[in-house]
Formats: C-alpha cells, sequence, structure tokens
C-alpha cells in the first residue's frame, strides 16, 4: 500500500513540473531559469504569480472533488452517484453567473466569485435537503431528488444567461471548469476550506466504510445510520462547492475518481480516501497540463494566439467515454 502512494505521489510530482512549464509565453529552459533564482521581472511574475497558484488550485480542486465523489457514493451506496446529485454544482454556478449578471461579482473578483458560488452551493444543498432530509436518508430518494435540483438548477442558469448574455461571456470558461487566472486569493481561499473538510470526511471514515457493507449492518455494528449519512452529505456538499467556487464545474472528476480510488487502495476509506485525494490532485493538474500543451498546439496549427482549452472540456470529453465503460460494468443493484 505503501508504494502505491509513493507511486502516486511521484505521478503527481510529475504532473506538476509539467503544467509549470506547459503554458504560453515562456519555454521550459526559461521556466527552469526563473526556478532556480533567474529570469526578468515578467518571467518571474508569471512563473510565481500565475502558473504556481494555478497549479496549487488545481491540486486542491481535484482533491476536493474526488473525495467528496467517494463520501457520496459511500453514503449513498450508489456507484454512480457523484457531487451533481447533491445539487451543490448546478447551484454554485447559478450563484457566479447571477451575481455576474447582477453587477454583484466579477471574473476579475475572485472573493466576490467564490462568495457567491458557495452561497448558490449551499442553496442547492438546501433544495435537495428540502425535498429528501425527511424520508429517513434513503438513497435511492435523494438520488432521484438530487437529478430534479440539479435540474431545475441548470434551468434558472440558461435563464439568467439568456437574459444577460452580454455580461456574462467572460463566464463561459468558468462555466465549463477552468483553472485560467487563478492567483494567490484563490489558493488562500481555497486550501483552508479544503483543509477542513477533508479532515471531517476522513474521521467519517469508519462510519462510511460501515454504510458501503449496507444499513443492516451498520445498525448491527452500532451505527446511528441517519446522523452518519447526514453527515457524511455536509462534507460532500461543503467540499464540492469549495472546489466548484474555484474553477467551476469540472465534469466527471467526483463521479469516476472514486472508482479508480478503490480499485488501488481497497474499499476501507481509512486507505481510500486519502488515495482519492491523491488520485483526483493528479487527475486534475495532468488534464489541465494537457489542456494547455494541447492549447499551444491548436494556437500553433490555426495560428491563433489566443486559443484557450479549458480543462473542464478535457475532462468532460475524456470522463464521458469512461462512464461508459463504467455503466457497462456496474451491476444493476444499487451498489
Amino acid at each position: 500500500m505503501t508504494r502505491r502512494f509513493t507511486a502516486l505521489a511521484a505521478l503527481a510530482v510529475v504532473c506538476a513540473a509539467v503544467e509549470v512549464v506547459a503554458g504560453r509565453g515562456m519555454s521550459p529552459v526559461d521556466v527552469w531559469d526563473v526556478l532556480n533564482g533567474g529570469g526578468d521581472a515578467t518571467e518571474r511574475h508569471i512563473v510565481f504569480q500565475l502558473r504556481l497558484p494555478r497549479l496549487l488550485v488545481a491540486l486542491g480542486a481535484g482533491a476536493c472533488l474526488a473525495v467528496a465523489g467517494l463520501v457520496l457514493q459511500s453514503a449513498l451506496r450508489n456507484p454512480l452517484a457523484g457531487p451533481e446529485v447533491t445539487g451543490v454544482t448546478p447551484g454554485a454556478v447559478l450563484g457566479a453567473v447571477t451575481a455576474t449578471a447582477l453587477g454583484l461579482a466579477g471574473w476579475e473578483s475572485p472573493l466576490a466569485v467564490v462568495l457567491a458560488a458557495c452561497a448558490g452551493g449551499c442553496a442547492g444543498a438546501a433544495m435537495l435537503w428540502l425535498l429528501a432530509g425527511r424520508r429517513h436518508g434513503d438513497p435511492a430518494q435523494t438520488a432521484v431528488h438530487g437529478v430534479l435540483v440539479s435540474a431545475v438548477l441548470g434551468g434558472f442558469t440558461a435563464m439568467v444567461l439568456l437574459v444577460e448574455p452580454g455580461e456574462l461571456g467572460s463566464v463561459v470558461q468558468w462555466l465549463v471548469g477552468t483553472t485560467e487566472g487563478r492567483v494567490w486569493e484563490h489558493w488562500h481561499l481555497l486550501w483552508p476550506w479544503a483543509l477542513l473538510w477533508s479532515a471531517a470526511a476522513w474521521l467519517l471514515a469508519g462510519p462510511l466504510t460501515l454504510l458501503r457493507c449496507g444499513d443492516d449492518i451498520a445498525l448491527a455494528a452500532g451505527l446511528s445510520v441517519r446522523r452518519a449519512r447526514s453527515l457524511a452529505l455536509l462534507c460532500a456538499v461543503a467540499l464540492t462547492a469549495g472546489a466548484v467556487a474555484a474553477v467551476g464545474a469540472l465534469g466527471f472528476i467526483g463521479l469516476l475518481v472514486p472508482h479508480l480510488a478503490v480499485a488501488v487502495f481497497g474499499a476501507d476509506l481509512r486507505r481510500s480516501l486519502p488515495g482519492a485525494a491523491l488520485t483526483g490532485a493528479v487527475v486534475v493538474c495532468g488534464a489541465d497540463a494537457a489542456a494547455q500543451l494541447s492549447s499551444r498546439l491548436l494556437a500553433t496549427a490555426l495560428d491563433s494566439g489566443r486559443l484557450t482549452l479549458p480543462v473542464g472540456a478535457l475532462t468532460a470529453c475524456l470522463g464521458a467515454a469512461l462512464l461508459l465503460l463504467v455503466v457497462r460494468r456496474t451491476p444493476s443493484r444499487t451498489f
């Protein structure tokens, strides 16, 4: 098990190194020179004020989404449950878009966008709680109500975009999911939130492992199923809201990464939760590096210096293909 964590950590270092040198405007040699104390003021600004915070935000958001997904799948005993099932992802998107349309937040104001997205995510979770909170934590009912809440919130977002299309052009990439333009303020807002709720999720590892075995077994072991499931959903909501507020609606990370983490680290969440966090960080960081490299290649091929491929577009395409494989291999039972 230690070797697996070590190998994954080494892969994270490789992905991080690739992302730092993958951006446009500087060659890998120039980046290495800056990291060794050289370079001019512009190059140092690019590396230390743009690329490094972008890297850290990608790692933190990927870890949050992966842990949230694993917590949800364990609490709801549904292998196809992701952060979207809580309504938090579409709620956070709706909050940021609405605040931008009203002039309360802007793309250039990280704190305002984060606060608006968190408020929207909490509103989405509250809607889910009102619909399913009194159904004694029934996993199937919670999942169904989560899909309904997500659909309604997505419809509201589309309405806002249609009403105020001129003011929301800069938000389109954020709706897809992007790390573009992430600075130290985003990181300083993300890491305390991620650390707090990731620690809370790890403290729930034992109860979540019992919930994966079924409510009857969890009750026989003396676990308060309803309380444990409610706390788990709260952790998943908080982690998803923080990640979405920081990088937007990255698709499929919280849905598919937990499957990989459980396959590699086992069903004991005391190991698979840290493993999921590390795996999610690697996946988002690697996808962001691949998106930047693809942007450079496409910009060169099309002779367009402004072409940018959001990381969310890449994760959505790859995630959709992987989801088909997961669905084909998922048995008809709930978990």
